[in-house]
């Protein structure tokens, strides 16, 4: 009597995938990320996780992981974003602006966000809890 053969399937989350951008960024209580440039390949698959390694509360140090399009303007984004509270520092109106986001964080709190890396360009990332894009911005560049 013949018994079928199992199938042999490796875990997906197992597959090293050229095609899938793993990154991992953190922000702390200085209000800083400890990465000021991010490179990944156009059309990837980009896996990003934001940590918040800080001990402060979201609410007295919150961060967030913003990804701005090539042609929206860090100040004006965070300008606004300092005042949309209620929409997690994310302004609703300039979303246009935004390909994608993390939500926002509290201390020793993560999150990840899966996207697809945009066409090839220099692109800014920042934080838009109020006043800390000036200190918590990067480039995220797309070969």
């Amino acid at each position: 009597m013949d018994t079928p053969m199992e199938e042999k399937v490796a875990p997906e989350e197992i597959i090293m995938d050229s095609n899938v951008a793993v990154v991992t960024i953190e922000g702390n209580d200085q209000m800083k990320y400890n990465k000021s440039e991010i490179r990944v390949k156009a059309g990837q698959t980009v896996k990003l996780t934001l940590k918040h390694v800080g001990k402060m509360k979201k609410m007295v140090m919150g961060h967030n992981w913003v990804l701005l399009t090539q042609d929206a303007d860090m100040a004006t984004v965070g300008q606004a974003g300092a005042m949309a509270a209620d929409n997690d520092y994310i302004p609703a109106d300039m979303t246009d602006m935004i390909i994608t986001h993390t939500k926002m964080l509290g201390g020793g709190e993560s999150d990840t966000i899966e996207f697809e890396a945009p066409a090839p360009g220099t692109y800014t990332f920042m934080c838009t809890f109020p006043a800390h894009y000036a200190l918590m911005q990067g480039t995220f560049i797309v070969e």
